[in-house]
């Protein structure tokens, strides 16, 4: 049997909810037995294997094992001084969503050269945005600390010039399961550059990530969101399927917006930066802070990129 939790609008329902539905399944479970003569455990058609523990047994150990592991998410929320416990990700989708360029996005003969896609929204109904950062010139500790703790996904995008100095802190990132992607050899401006030295940027970071990395990604996402045609017909070559851009940016003290209605919308791409006090006011952490409490607020959870894809 198994248990699965929807998204809420508020963390603190999630307890409830959990214990509702745990009631629910144990009545159900015992009234099952109930309605047998005499009670007793189920016995199995003939040539089949009998229960080893009863239904409420394993039931109650489920919910032990959910108990614990919301309990940790509400302690990690509060060691790191979040507003409220980050809401869960439904499971990815059984049938991944159709991407195609997003429209004035195209570029000349987009499908008729099967080019990789440009887009800031992954569609979908599902209350959920997509993190993705940009570059590697920072490198917090802290930083790998709070989004293994909490478990929250995202999508790393690196620039060789900035990470070439440790390799190893993105090494680290990628144990947890984060998939490094690719964002040039030098982050220059693409359309300004023929489509040989394109190719070159685009192509030699995917050597330098199956060198250090051992896998050539599929995702690639121009520098400043800017391309031409020349930019994904060199991507393709290079391996490359998908070019996601982004819907939303945030930063360390405000949030930028593509849309007029300055909103979140199911299935955005949210961007930020490996970026510290140096250039900002503020850490990673708390640019992470700002953007986990304002999806939580509007009842978003934060889900992997790559389980649309």
């Amino acid at each position: 049997m198994r248990v699965v939790v929807q998204n809420d609008k508020k963390g603190t329902l999630y307890g409830a909810r959990l214990r509702v539905g745990i009631a629910v399944l144990a009545a159900a479970a015992i009234a099952s037995a109930c309605d047998r003569p005499g009670g007793g455990e189920v016995q199995p058609a003939p040539g089949q294997q009998a229960l080893k523990a009863p239904p409420a047994r394993a039931l109650d150990s489920y919910a032990t094992k959910l108990r614990a592991v919301y309990a940790a998410r509400v302690a990690a929320a509060k060691r790191w001084r979040l507003a409220d416990v980050p809401l869960l990700a439904p499971p990815p989708p059984a049938r991944k969503p159709k991407i195609k360029a997003r429209r004035g996005f195209e570029v000349d003969d987009q499908e008729e050269m099967n080019l990789p896609p440009v887009f800031t929204t992954i569609p979908t109904r599902r209350k959920v945005v997509f993190l993705t950062i940009d570059d590697g010139a920072e490198k917090d500790p802290a930083f790998l600390r709070m989004m293994s703790d909490l478990k929250i996904p995202y999508t790393a995008f690196l620039s060789n010039f900035l990470i070439k100095d440790n390799y190893g802190y993105f090494k680290k990132m990628q144990a947890e399961g984060i998939t490094l992607n690719n964002h040039t050899l030098t982050h220059p401006y693409l359309p300004a550059l023929s489509y040989r030295r394109q190719k070159r940027e685009i192509c030699g970071m995917q050597d330098v990530m199956e060198k250090h990395f051992g896998k050539r990604p599929r995702l690639f996402r121009p520098p400043y969101g800017n391309y031409n045609q020349d930019t994904l017909r060199a991507a393709k070559s290079c391996g490359i399927k998908y070019a996601p851009i982004w819907d939303e940016e945030v930063f360390v003290d405000h949030w930028e917006y593509r849309e007029d209605d300055r909103d979140l919308h199911p299935g955005d791409i949210v961007l930020t930066h490996f970026r510290g006090r140096s250039e900002w006011k503020g850490t990673m952490v708390d640019d992470m802070r700002r953007f986990l409490n304002k999806v939580t607020a509007e009842g978003y959870a934060v889900a992997r990129l790559e389980d649309y894809l």
